[in-house]
């Protein structure tokens, strides 16, 4: 058996376990910029004239008019929450494969003869009690029918968000209830392909001929129909695939005409990738920078490019990567332009231990910078060392607008809550 744990209304939720205040009222978060809303609790969602995804500037007279709270993105929040359910997880669990940042699948082979829905409410329960936050737990015999009972846990107030399909009756009976298009690996088009030969649940789906599904829906499709009928054909993955390739981009808080200040904040996401790159043990033989100015002004002169720098030897090293950086920067860099946004990608990734250096090059001596570098960074601070180019004396300049984020509870001593 699998079990699907998903936190929900994450983002929200995790706003809301700092704000008891916030209990049952409506809580939205933002994009980047406060530029959109990306994320809602069930009692915003319950809103008709709160649509996700809109920009903030034109709904915010109705999020007010509604009582809404709004919080800029607080990522640093969300990713130590997650952290901390999935830690919890690995007490129920030795095989814990880690889907989103608020979803996981867990191992429960061997469990035959344990009461599942009562071990499903412990999972919910402990993750509560230890953190604050929400989840909802499906447990069935593969993945796509833990994605299902998941579903059916939340949207059944009568499960008390925990369901199990651990008989054939109830197989069939949540494939009745389940919609074609909430099926987990059917995505907006093959549904519509689906429902257009008059099958409309996933038991009608189950109902269709293998070979219609092999020829429209290729083998993705045939494992989705398979999974649907008890066959486990997407095995649990212990480990997490290597990225084939890691980049960031984000828009600045305002339009930027200093070489200076970019530089900067390219820095800082060369920075963030390298340190992501580290993290897999891996190389990247290619640097990609771009720039661009906002396309959506009727004002600003329009201007975009990239470049990528393909380097000698396959590198991990921050240092290395910001130098290269620096000149791609440099090459692509127009004055007398408002740049918005400025984006690296690292690829060509390759294992660490697979990395061919040139016949003529010299032993690397700083081969342990990096792991010192990243030590003293999980301990003291993200940037506690970083690259003199980052100069936190700018970083105002160019960094997203966040006026409505909440403190970072849990990972910075001067943000702690404060309790009066």
């Amino acid at each position: 058996m699998i079990a699907l744990i998903d936190c929900n209304s994450f983002y929200a939720s995790c706003e809301q376990v700092f704000r008891p205040d916030l209990k049952g009222k409506p809580v939205v978060v933002l994009s980047n910029n406060d530029g959109c809303v990306i994320a809602a609790n069930q009692e915003a969602k319950a809103l008709a004239d709160i649509p996700m995804f809109e920009p903030v500037f034109k709904i915010k007279k109705q999020l007010i008019e509604n009582g809404v709270t709004f919080f800029s993105s607080n990522y640093t929040l969300y990713g130590e929450m997650s952290d901390r359910v999935m830690r919890i997880l690995q007490e129920f669990s030795p095989v814990v494969e880690i889907y989103s940042i608020d979803e996981s699948f867990i191992d429960l082979s061997g469990m035959k003869h344990q009461d599942l829905r009562a071990y499903g409410i412990a999972i919910r329960d402990r993750i509560k009690r230890y953190t604050g936050l929400p989840v909802g737990v499906g447990i069935a015999p593969t993945k796509v029918l833990a994605k299902l009972a998941n579903r059916r846990a939340k949207k059944e107030a009568g499960n008390k968000d925990v369901f199990v399909i651990d008989s054939e009756e109830k197989r069939i009976d949540t494939l009745k209830w389940a919609k074609i298009k909430d099926v987990w690996g059917v995505g907006r088009k093959h549904a519509k392909r689906i429902q257009d030969t008059g099958n409309y649940s996933a038991f009608d789906f189950t109902k269709m001929p293998l070979s219609w599904v092999r020829k429209q829906m290729t083998v993705v499709g045939e494992r989705t129909w398979r999974e649907l009928q008890g066959e486990n054909c997407l095995p649990l993955e212990r480990l997490p695939k290597p990225k084939k390739a890691i980049g960031t981009a984000k828009s600045f808080g305002k339009k930027l005409k200093k070489l200076a200040v970019i530089e900067e904040a390219c820095s800082y996401y060369i920075n963030e990738v390298s340190e992501v790159l580290r993290s897999q043990n891996c190389c990247a033989k290619y640097l990609k920078i771009f720039l661009q100015t906002n396309y959506h002004s009727e004002h600003d002169k329009q201007y975009h490019n990239s470049i990528t720098v393909t380097l000698e030897v396959p590198t991990d090293n921050t240092f290395i990567l910001n130098a290269e950086g620096k000149k791609a920067l440099h090459q692509i860099f127009k004055p007398g332009y408002r740049y918005k946004k400025v984006g690296v990608c690292l690829s060509g990734i390759i294992p660490k231990e697979y990395v061919q250096t040139s016949l003529f090059q010299q032993t690397d001596e700083k081969a342990g910078l990096m792991e010192a570098f990243d030590r003293i960074n999980q301990k003291f601070g993200k940037t506690a060392l970083a690259p003199a180019l980052m100069d936190s004396r700018r970083i105002g300049e160019w960094e997203l607008i966040k006026k409505e984020r909440s403190p970072r509870y849990t990972t910075q001593w001067k943000e702690l809550l404060e309790i009066s």
